[in-house]
């Protein structure tokens, strides 16, 4: 019998797919491969660190039982965290960001966990309007002031080691495993950073001729004086271009080749044809993996090459948002 006992259990090991109809439709003469994370039981990437992050934890002593979790999050580390908690019997509170998806809120929710938006809490609220919005910069003023406080364990997965280290562990070996090491280029966004530099550490160390690909948004996509509210990238951040404390510590700028930055719509056409061409439901960072992989596979020196995107989550997320509303104009 194969029948498993905890949620923990079924992280990893998710499947790779060629894009056959996508790939068709762009004329591509390199293969693009999707790593689809939506095959983790909560239906993203962060399922694999929230795991690795609490086990962390709790060998070292930083997580107790009866103690509390918590996290600032764009959604989807703190879905993760949330189902984790449950099924070990913690408890989780997440501060997100305003702008995330209906979804992601009810999610939490409905796995026992609190949220509170990040404008709500002045702390953090404050950190936010000094620094511009930077998403890190208000995570750590959140952990300053949750510094001593009994019983809580404050995951910060931009700054923990645990979470390029299980893309180390697991993502790039499967990855390789998968393609029998028949990869050219890697394609991850870079959120925490924590995807690319783990998984791209472990590509290059089997084959130092594996290109990584980071990928941030486009400035136009970003929140500015003169486009205070744009149409975002949900959890996708820059890592140039911006002052080096804001990078966060779990980004390995010495692991990427190059980066191309991605305009949301670009992002939202390439999810929209994914799902009709091959019959994936993908969000909207993954749209940006697949439109930065078509770049590259369009360059006449990619020719027969193989290029390895990792889709992040599951689009199910963002049907309360723009992404699928095809008479949205961003």
């Amino acid at each position: 019998m194969s029948i498993r006992r905890s949620i923990t259990e079924l992280v990893g090991n998710t499947p790779l797919l060629e894009l056959t109809n996508y790939e068709k439709a762009h004329g591509l003469e390199a293969k693009i491969l999707v790593k689809l994370e939506y095959y983790n039981p909560n239906q993203s990437v962060k399922d694999r660190i929230a795991l690795a992050m609490v086990e962390d934890a709790e060998k070292d002593g930083r997580l107790k039982p009866g103690g509390t979790i918590v996290e600032v999050t764009s959604g989807n580390t703190g879905i993760a965290l949330a189902a984790i908690a449950a099924a070990k019997g913690y408890r989780f509170k997440a501060y997100v960001q305003d702008q995330v998806s209906e979804e992601r809120f009810k999610v939490i929710k409905a796995f026992g966990g609190e949220t509170v938006k990040l404008s709500s809490d002045p702390i953090v609220a404050k950190a936010l309007k000094e620094s511009d919005g930077d998403f890190f910069v208000a995570i750590r003023a959140l952990k300053d002031a949750l510094a001593n406080e009994e019983g809580v364990f404050f995951a910060e997965q931009g700054a923990n080691p645990s979470n390029p280290r299980i893309h180390e562990l697991t993502t790039g070996p499967e990855i390789w495993e998968d393609t029998e090491g028949n990869i050219d280029i890697l394609v991850a966004n870079v959120g925490t950073g924590g995807t690319l530099s783990g998984t791209g550490r472990y590509l290059k160390n089997k084959d130092k001729n594996i290109r990584v690909v980071g990928i941030q948004p486009d400035e136009r996509s970003l929140p500015g004086k003169d486009n205070p509210h744009p149409e975002e990238i949900t959890g996708v951040h820059p890592f140039e271009g911006i002052p080096e404390d804001r990078i966060p510590k779990t980004m390995d700028l010495t692991v990427y080749d190059e980066k191309i930055e991605v305009l949301t719509e670009n992002a939202y056409k390439a999810a929209r044809e994914a799902a009709k061409s091959d019959g994936i439901l993908v969000g909207t960072s993954s749209g940006a993996a697949i439109y930065a992989a078509t770049v590259l596979a369009k360059r006449p020196e990619n020719k027969g090459k193989t290029i390895v995107a990792v889709l992040p989550d599951t689009g199910l997320r963002y049907l309360s948002t723009n992404l699928f509303n095809e008479e949205y104009k961003v």
